[in-house]
């Protein structure tokens, strides 16, 4: 599962892995889109916004089978903020979308986070997600998922300009690179355990071990105590450091002071309209929402107060 070759190079490593500062590009836009879910023609919907508002240069094209490809140079980082898979109809088509627009783009310019269901891969014996994609994985999906981390491909939060982008998000303050580093420790780990009679009781080990990483929060996850992956945006005080977020649904992307919630695929997914992507620059953060109509609407959020 995600077996990704970025711009043709196995590893995305070093600084370019933790943030958009470490890339050689001067500036790039960091495009974010969370919670795909499998739904791949929403998908497609939302990055295809900037293409549809006359203030942006295309993300993606279209070729002539219908398949989207990477068209913006390294004029954008495209960070996919976790949950590919599970609940809709394609998560395979959803994959091979985020596996082939990483292997167009410049390295380092496609980025994805560590949502809970990419964590249902790595540790199914604790959710027992059977009847889903993520629960279905064999344990060689599973090895790859756990070397996609390894190479920098997966990780668990991604340093933008003025936001972090991870799938949950954290109450208190936390680097971007320590938190990789340490996905990247446990993930070694459970690699090695993968298919063993200690799988299980690793699994169980890793996620009291790296608890701020990996552990579910009370009510069976999203809770109080819950990781960066698991977190329920209602947990989440606008006092909390400055985040990108998805997870929790959302009809359209909402701010609470120093955080965004940009999950809004699943709520408008009965209707026409409602995708969107968040574009970050040095000095502000957009959305860009999908009307009813196919026009594309533009909002701005706040930035975080500097003197916080």
């Amino acid at each position: 599962m995600l077996d990704i070759r970025a711009g043709d190079e196995a590893e995305v490593s070093g600084d370019a892995r933790d943030g958009v500062a470490g890339l050689d590009a001067s500036d790039p836009l960091v495009v974010s889109i969370s919670d795909v879910h499998g739904y791949l023609g929403a998908a497609r919907s939302a990055l295809k916004t900037l293409s549809d508002h006359g203030d942006y240069h295309p993300l993606v094209e279209t070729d002539d089978e219908g398949r989207l490809h990477w068209a913006g140079g390294d004029e954008y980082v495209l960070v996919f903020n976790g949950d590919l898979v599970d609940r809709g109809p394609d998560p395979e088509g959803v994959i091979a979308l985020v596996e082939r627009l990483a292997r167009e783009a410049p390295p380092g310019h496609v980025r994805v986070t560590l949502g809970n269901h990419e964590w249902g891969v790595l540790f199914p014996d604790i959710v027992q997600w059977d009847d889903w994609f993520s629960g279905q994985c064999t344990d060689e999906q599973r090895r790859q998922l756990c070397r996609t981390v390894e190479q920098g491909h997966l990780v668990a939060a991604y340093e933008g300009y003025n936001f972090t982008y991870a799938h949950a998000g954290l109450t208190s303050t936390y680097d971007a690179g320590r938190m990789n580093d340490r996905f990247v420790d446990a993930v070694e780990r459970l690699r090695e355990s993968i298919g063993t009679d200690e799988d299980a009781d690793t699994q169980r080990h890793l996620t009291d071990e790296y608890r701020r990483l990996l552990r579910l929060g009370r009510q069976g996850g999203r809770g109080f105590g819950a990781g960066i992956a698991w977190l329920d945006f209602r947990y989440l005080p606008g006092e909390s450091p400055p985040q990108v977020v998805g997870h929790t649904r959302q009809e359209q992307p909402v701010q609470k002071g120093n955080v965004v919630c940009e999950n809004v695929i699943r709520a408008n997914e009965t209707e026409p309209g409602g995708e969107a992507v968040l574009v970050e620059s040095p000095d502000a953060l957009v959305s860009l929402e999908r009307t009813y109509d196919g026009d594309v609407h533009r909002h701005e959020f706040d930035l975080p107060d500097e003197s916080d």
